[in-house]
């Protein structure tokens, strides 16, 4: 029996998984709308946690007031065509993401390493799972991963509301365009953790993380916050324990970092414990975070609708955001994503590049916010008035206060470079690092990216 003790540097436990009030009467899911965790970790842990008794709605913003609900109804009034093809795309999705699913229960072997036993068996397993969703879906699986998001809803859709609305969920929280090359596999990836386009248990962040920090004293566990980890004691490449910001040092068997790589590896293990061409890796691990969140505080009178919102009226308007953040701007016409929970209306903003080319996020956070609104309020002309307070989250806060390097909410941003076998870094794919007993279970490690679970329940597979 091991005894298992869980640091976490701020008050609240959650990393940026987390319910937090900013004032009076005024909640929200700080960075992650709600969110679930795969039904065999709920089961295992014996967790008890909220689960939606229907699909929630994706509804595309349109200026008329006519919004788009994504299902086969709304979009008769958009495209017929489109209308009698929703059905199968939405299996293809759902069968896709299965597959993926299965690809991230597999632990990844090492490649270019030697193959183990052990990692045979994980690809047998996958390899299977592939024969099994039958050659056409494997295929067409295969083949949507490299294309653009464009591309991919282009073969299924005519109307261009209906394909940006799509397209969007490609692009959440990724330094991409829907004309990239890999938005194929984070539409997937998205759908797979999302459940379909909307997202699931909205203003419930927090829930999830409390459900599972009970888990870990039921089991005998213990949690320590305000225990921020400044360096992770390493002799002879061999981790045997951290240090505290307060100069506490406590000893361990094993050390798990759900801290993003270049975190763990460059600034609590240090470059110089580490060989050269691994430093280089990981030095290389591209993070550009490209995401604001604004939240509003209202009399709740917002007329907004439950559900996932998009401001997404073309794939064209989309790009266009994208090309301000790859000069390093942020967008004026930005793609926005809206969530509500009771009073407090929650805006995601994109884009907003952590590297700024010509100003400091200390002053932009007042014209995110501005933008937010206006674009917002194109949609709902009445919202400026009734917003009393709101709280904004640059990319530079999603750094300082969440501990996201760069600001990215995936820990390294998801691309067909950084996916599988190549994530966090070619070569390093199963949890380990070149510093014994020390592993990397957070988003930033094969499986990761949004909220799921995965990585924190494949680290334990390793470990057995």
């Amino acid at each position: 029996r091991k005894k298992v003790l869980v640091l976490e540097r701020r008050s609240i436990v959650g990393g940026s998984v987390v319910t937090e009030s900013f004032g009076e009467n005024f909640q929200a899911d700080s960075i992650h709308a709600g969110g679930s965790l795969r039904p065999d970790i709920i089961k295992d842990l014996k967790l008890s946690l909220p689960t939606a008794t229907e699909k929630p709605d994706f509804i595309s913003l349109q200026p008329d007031g006519n919004h788009l609900t994504l299902n086969e109804e709304s979009i008769k009034r958009f495209s017929e065509k489109d209308a009698s093809r929703w059905n199968e795309f939405v299996r293809f999705m759902d069968k896709a993401a299965s597959i993926l699913d299965a690809a991230y229960a597999t632990i990844m072997p090492r490649l270019p390493k030697n193959l183990s036993l052990r990692d045979g068996y994980g690809l047998l397993e996958l390899g299977l799972e592939l024969r099994l969703a039958g050659r056409k879906d494997m295929l067409n699986f295969i083949r949507a991963l490299p294309m653009s998001a464009q591309e991919l809803v282009e073969e299924y859709f005519e109307s261009e509301i209906v394909r940006a609305a799509i397209a969007s969920v490609a692009i959440h929280n990724s330094m991409l365009g829907p004309m990239s090359a890999g938005t194929g596999y984070t539409l997937i990836h998205n759908w797979l953790n999302r459940g379909g386009l909307a997202h699931s248990n909205v203003g419930k962040a927090g829930e999830i993380t409390n459900a599972l920090a009970n888990a870990v004293k039921s089991f005998g566990g213990e949690i320590r916050t305000e225990s921020e980890v400044t360096r992770i004691r390493v002799e002879n490449q061999i981790a045997k324990g951290v240090v505290l910001s307060n100069g506490e040092e406590i000893s361990a068997n094993v050390i798990l970092s759900s801290a993003d790589p270049k975190h763990t590896l460059l600034t609590l293990v240090g470059a110089r414990e580490l060989p050269p061409e691994f430093v280089w890796h990981t030095q290389s691990i591209k993070m550009r975070g490209s995401v604001a969140k604004i939240h509003l505080q209202t009399n709740g009178n917002h007329g907004i609708p439950d559900g996932t919102l998009c401001v997404a009226p073309s794939v064209k308007y989309l790009e266009k955001a994208y090309d301000a953040a790859k000069y390093g701007e942020i967008s004026e016409k930005p793609y926005l994503e809206v969530t509500t929970s009771e009073n407090t209306v929650s805006i995601h903003f994109q884009f907003a590049p952590y590297q700024l080319k010509n100003s400091d996020w200390k002053v932009e956070d007042e014209k995110i916010k501005n933008l937010a609104i206006e674009t917002l309020s194109e949609y709902f002309p009445n919202l400026n008035s009734l917003i009393s307070n709101s709280h904004v989250i640059t990319p530079l806060d999603l750094e300082q206060t969440y501990s996201l390097t760069e600001g990215d909410i995936n820990h390294g941003q998801l691309m067909l470079d950084q996916f599988l076998f190549m994530r966090p870094i070619p070569g390093w794919s199963n949890h380990k690092t070149p510093i014994d007993n020390l592993y990397l279970c957070g988003s930033g490690v094969h499986g990761g990216g949004g909220v799921s679970g995965v990585s924190g329940r494949n680290v334990v597979k390793v470990l057995k």
